[in-house]
């Protein structure tokens, strides 16, 4: 482990992740657009990069975890980013963006002899903290082989490999987020319906969730909705039911429930009050 990782991006689950393989032993190299970000793993002995082709290493890896396809576009073609990664360098995206950014990306780095590999992140800040996610895989197979024990230092439970095609793992990821909002947004209305007829809603996802719909989704979030926890506020479902739905019309596949879905996540909080 004294190969040097570029890490690009220490928003709430960047950070985390990184700090992850800080532990394991990693030596990083940290980039973030607001600086003070990085202040906690420098303080653990990172180093940390002024630009993002400031952490990458020639053959090396670097790893980003950005917002969007945009963020991640500006990372890639920014000043010496695709050079300094060179020959055999590797490019492990962790950001959910769209299928076409992926597919782009990749021919990209091949046309500079890199190889790109998705690595989309399931899981939560703390479940990243815990060690406890899940991460569908798509990239070049010697290049999947070689980020394999990065991705177990971060934290994954879990490893499901897609195959080579890149845009094959971020779209396993926005069909996965388009289940898991549509379970919460289910949820909610559910329970609040349970409510208003004189249900207890805590005794009654206790009851579904312990026996029908025993999937940790509707546990975790059955229980927060229950219970009235604060469930924090995100533009990340709309944006990726959205890169969902885009999929969706690019491929020419119907996907009424995606486009009503981003329609109440557009609308739904002026619907509420």
């Amino acid at each position: 482990m004294t190969e040097n990782i570029g890490f690009i991006g220490l928003g709430l689950l960047g950070m985390p992740v990184a700090a992850n393989l800080l532990q394991a032993g990693y030596a990083l190299t940290v980039y973030n657009r607001t600086p003070e970000k990085a202040e906690p793993l420098v303080a653990q002995g990172a180093l940390q990069a002024v630009r993002p082709a400031d952490a990458v290493t020639t053959g090396g890896i670097v790893v980003t975890l950005v917002w969007d396809d945009e963020a991640l576009e500006d990372v890639v073609k920014s000043e010496d980013f695709l050079e300094r990664l060179g020959i055999g360098g590797i490019h492990v995206s962790m950001s959910t963006v769209s299928p076409d950014t992926g597919r782009k990306l990749a021919d990209l780095h091949a046309r500079h002899g890199s190889v790109y590999v998705e690595a989309p992140i399931f899981g939560r800040p703390e479940a990243a903290a815990a060690r406890q996610l899940w991460i569908p895989i798509a990239g070049p197979q010697e290049a999947k082989e070689r980020v394999r024990p990065l991705l177990e230092a971060m934290g994954a439970k879990g490893i499901f490999d897609f195959g080579e095609e890149a845009g094959s793992a971020v779209l396993v990821k926005l069909i996965g987020n388009f289940l898991i909002v549509s379970a919460a947004r289910s949820l909610e209305e559910a329970l609040g319906i349970a409510e208003r007829g004189g249900v207890d809603p805590t005794a009654g996802v206790n009851m579904l969730t312990s026996t029908l719909f025993t999937a940790p989704i509707y546990q975790n979030y059955g229980k927060m909705i229950a219970e009235k926890s604060s469930i924090s506020e995100s533009k990340i479902p709309q944006k990726d039911v959205g890169l969902l739905l885009s999929a969706a019309q690019n491929a020419q596949v119907p996907a009424p429930l995606s486009s009503l879905l981003l329609d109440m996540l557009e609308n739904g909080d002026r619907s509420r009050t």
